[in-house]
């Protein structure tokens, strides 16, 4: 059984997912411009991703006998492309970190399923990071 933490850990990266899936998504539809064009279905693309891990976890959530919540963290879209870009970064940032403790916390308590998972979003997260700090440049 996971502890406490762990549960708590998990239920804060399905927040997150949601929290981007929805910001991301409406960054996609609100985006103006020639610049917009030029990054709004990467933004779509990495919008539905999110979403797709938010339901991964939640589904080991469920296993580990937690319950997903449904409260996304803060939404914010940014007033212009460069916000909205820096946002995003940040948001990746904080994810990174935050998957690095789970994987971290899942290997101490020997569940090496939820570290497998995590370790594959990871990936994803640090390519999203790389995405948007390639966008800012």
């Amino acid at each position: 059984m996971a502890s406490k933490e762990l549960l708590e850990l998990l239920n804060q990266a399905i927040a997150r997912e949601l929290q981007v899936s929805i910001q991301y998504m409406w960054q996609h539809i609100l985006w103006k411009g020639v610049q917009g064009f030029a990054v709004k279905d990467e933004l779509e693309k990495i919008a539905i991703t999110e979403m797709k891990h938010a339901e991964a976890i939640a589904e080991r959530l469920v296993y580990l006998g937690g319950k997903p919540t449904t409260q996304p963290t803060p939404i914010t879209i940014g007033e212009n492309l460069r916000e909205m870009l820096e946002q995003d970064k940040m948001a990746e940032e904080w994810a990174i970190e935050l998957y690095k403790r789970i994987i971290e916390k899942a290997q101490e308590e020997r569940d090496y399923t939820t570290a497998r998972l995590f370790r594959s979003i990871l990936n994803d997260e640090e390519e999203h990071h790389d995405t948007f700090t390639s966008l800012l440049e």
